[in-house]
């Protein structure tokens, strides 16, 4: 397979941000000038031991950066860019998550993720400030995802779980257990609001996008299917941006392997052969809303009267 060097560079990039060097660190690491490193991420033809020595530095094997076989991505910030890098030139993607999807979110819970994936970092966590710097960086790259796939508008296929929704529903749009009641409530209230977001968008039948409603069970790791001129692209992630948010630990993986292509086809396929669709969808959606405020509701209801006289 002739190696591709644009996309070489684009890992290049996406392994970089991840490190915890600058991009002025890594060219004086290499002794190389700021301008060269960039012109390698842009694409520009390196020498293999330049490759090499990159690789090394960002502990990165050198398949992975040349793109042969299975690429191991163990930071949220390098995942989140190669999945930018993917979109930026996908004819079509196919998205089979959690609760959430965040191209097809709402800009409510675009503003809110910010602090939700802060309040994921844990408090006593050594070397706190680096997890939260990578929070920023992710969120950076975020945005930019999202203004391209409004700018591009590729045909996207979202398989999303029910059985996902009714815990978010019920816990809210958080990033961990320990918050106030009140703040609970709110952010149950946002979670609510998210759900009925994605009901309106599938009674929109808008063209490009399909919402699949999934009744029964769906890997825990949600998995990304990016379909190119230059090839299809495969994503497998355990990383999270709604329910149990989670842009710290794990592994991810990046493969264009026609095996493992085919295999995910075939899942999409049979899970979208079974899901719920259109109208019947976002009856179910709002349902699952209204059966998630009256769980609320019911110990209220039940509560007795208080003794006046007492």
């Amino acid at each position: 397979m002739p190696l591709q060097y644009d996309e070489i560079g684009q890992r290049l990039r996406a392994f970089r941000l991840g490190s915890e060097l600058s991009a002025d660190e890594v060219a004086d690491r290499l002794g190389i000038s700021r301008t060269a490193l960039y012109r390698f991420e842009k694409g520009e033809l390196a020498k293999i031991e330049t490759l090499e020595r990159l690789s090394e530095l960002l502990q990165v094997s050198l398949p992975t950066l040349l793109g042969v076989g299975i690429e191991y991505i163990p930071s949220a910030v390098s995942y989140f860019e190669r999945v930018r890098q993917l979109e930026e030139t996908a004819e079509h993607i196919v998205v089979l998550a959690g609760p959430i999807s965040f191209l097809l979110g709402s800009d409510s819970f675009e503003m809110a993720l910010e602090q939700v994936l802060q309040e994921s970092i844990p408090d006593n966590l050594p070397n706190r400030s680096r997890a939260l710097a990578d929070v920023d960086k992710v969120m950076e790259i975020l945005h930019e995802r999202k203004r391209a796939y409004r700018r591009r508008r590729p045909p996207i296929v979202n398989l999303i779980s029910a059985m996902q929704i009714e815990p978010f529903l019920n816990n809210g749009l958080v990033g961990r257990v320990s918050l106030t009641e009140n703040k609970k409530s709110v952010r149950r209230e946002m979670a609510r609001a998210e759900v009925e977001h994605f009901a309106s968008v599938i009674e929109e039948e808008s063209i490009g996008v399909q919402i699949g409603l999934v009744t029964d069970c769906l890997p825990q790791n949600g998995f990304q299917i990016f379909r190119r001129r230059s090839g299809d692209t495969l994503t497998i992630s355990p990383f999270r941006l709604g329910e149990q948010p989670n842009v710290r630990v794990g592994v991810a993986m990046v493969t264009s392997a026609p095996e493992a292509l085919a295999l995910h086809e075939n899942v999409v396929k049979e899970v979208w052969r079974t899901a719920i669709k259109g109208r019947e969808a976002a009856a179910y959606l709002r349902g699952l809303v209204n059966n998630s405020q009256d769980h609320l509701l019911k110990p209220i209801r039940e509560r007795p009267p208080t003794d006046a006289r007492r």
